[in-house]
């Protein structure tokens, strides 16, 4: 209406126009013309388009939809299984994932916690087919599963290799959000080599393309229509999602069709990325590598001579320029392949050779409980940090049998020492790379008001930087 009222004031004045001076005029008013359109702008727009609907039809029918059915005293059930979830009459609660078809006799990939706890499964094709499905394998630590109906002739998916994945290229998340059977989104590949602390291995592509509750399991293509990656985690109401790179995906699923588990490589080190502070703590002059936090006592890189604060450079001349590069490296190798290992220490090039092991089934470490315990008089205070030495006792209660001798009993909020990421039960190992006696060593080492930890805690090693300079 406000359209129309618009158009009928303009003529009201033409007309007023025509009276108020000479004669009305013959000739129809003049009309300004459109602007063009640009027509290779369209074409551009148009050609995008149809390649996203390419895509679509191709790789659709091999997407499927996973319905489940679990235990209704499973807590955490809802978190994970999107879609038209309730509860049955059998007093079981029902979810719903997505898949892609791994092998066209009808070996499915996709996320673990989709059906790790699943009492039924119940696989639906595009063509809407619908068969019973059982585990054939499952990988918590990346979070992928394979599970296998009895079909023939199924329309396999392609996958890609991810490593050559480019940030800011489109890509399409398929699946089945909310219960809403092939729905399609469009986004870009945001990063690469993401970790966010969900699973014990990962090695994340992360988009802007929308993934729901329910895209779970679901491929993310790129315009070629080849899966680039699992999609897998979603940080809520962010917009933000995470993919399961093709590269791991495809060598896990291979191995849990054939032989229903996994077995990787590993060479026995927890590590961390290089920050600009950490680097220049270690008289590195750029940011590229790997920082060793650990070594696990016996493993390859122990045998090879690793240490702590070592920096790993290159993997059989691949460099290292971000630290989720030594994870991808180190995952393709065959287990007992033999490696070569650049590593920077103390500023000098080394180079060490070893042999890959098999990742051992449970790397966790155990959990850590309160500690008690008064605050230690030689705490360098000035940095917010509080000290104590580490008692039987309290190692017991941290059920921590590391190498340290020092514990945080607390940490001031917003010190030098909480926004260097310390908490309360982190116990310090070495202090600007000499080991930690007692508390009067991190003093020592934190006099100039600044000082590089290493830290143990319960989830693994790390090194900070703790200092003055930014109050």
């Amino acid at each position: 209406m406000a359209l129309a009222f618009a158009g009928w004031t303009a003529l009201a004045g033409f007309v007023t126009y025509s009276y108020a001076g000479a004669a009305p005029s013959t000739t129809a008013p003049v009309v300004a013309a459109a602007s063009p359109v640009n027509s290779e702008a369209v074409n551009r727009a148009t050609q995008l388009s149809d390649a996203f609907a390419d895509v679509a039809e191709r790789v659709s029918p091999s997407v499927v939809t996973i319905k489940v059915e679990a235990k209704q005293d499973i807590p955490d059930v809802f978190k994970f299984f999107g879609g038209r979830g309730g509860e049955s009459p059998q007093g079981n609660v029902q979810g719903a994932g997505s898949g892609v078809i791994f092998t066209s006799d009808g070996s499915i990939l996709t996320n673990n916690h989709v059906v790790e706890k699943a009492t039924r499964i119940d696989v639906v094709l595009r063509d809407g087919r619908s068969f019973r499905a059982k585990v054939a394998g499952t990988d918590p630590a990346v979070d992928l599963a394979v599970v296998k109906i009895d079909a023939k002739n199924l329309p396999a998916a392609t996958f890609a290799d991810s490593n050559h994945a480019r940030v800011g290229e489109w890509v399409l998340a398929i699946g089945a959000p909310f219960g809403l059977d092939y729905t399609l989104t469009a986004g870009v590949l945001s990063a690469k080599g993401r970790s966010i602390h969900a699973n014990e291995i990962e090695d994340y592509l992360q988009t802007d393309a929308s993934i729901n509750p329910g895209n779970s399991g679901g491929p993310l293509v790129n315009l070629q229509g080849q899966v680039l990656g699992i999609n897998t985690v979603i940080i809520g109401g962010s917009g933000i999602g995470f993919a399961i790179p093709a590269s791991i995906a495809r060598s896990v699923g291979e191995q849990l069709q054939t032989k229903g588990k996994v077995s990787r490589a590993w060479i026995g080190v927890a590590f961390q990325p290089l920050t600009q502070e950490l680097a220049k703590s270690l008289g590195k002059p750029d940011t590229h590598g790997a920082l060793v936090a650990s070594v696990v006592p016996k493993s390859p890189a122990d045998k090879a001579g690793i240490k702590p604060g070592d920096v790993i450079e290159q993997v059989d001349n691949q460099k290292v320029v971000e630290s989720s590069d030594l994870l991808r490296a180190v995952l393709l190798k065959p287990v007992g392949s033999k490696v070569a290992i650049s590593v920077l220490r103390d500023g000098k090039p080394l180079a060490l050779q070893m042999n890959t092991a098999e990742r051992p089934a449970d790397l966790k470490a155990e959990g850590a409980q309160d500690l008690g315990g008064a605050e230690a008089p030689e705490s360098p205070a000035a940095l917010g940090l509080n000290l104590q030495s580490l008692t039987p006792q309290i190692a017991q209660d941290l059920s921590y049998k590391g190498p340290g001798k020092v514990v945080v009993s607390g940490v001031k909020p917003g010190s030098p020492a909480d926004r260097a990421g310390l908490q309360r039960g982190d116990v310090i190992v070495e202090a600007d790379r000499k080991a930690v006696e007692k508390p009067a060593d991190v003093a020592s080492a934190a006099k100039d008001g600044k000082a590089l930890l290493r830290v143990d805690r319960k989830t693994g090693s790390f090194y900070t930087v703790v200092s003055k300079e930014d109050d």
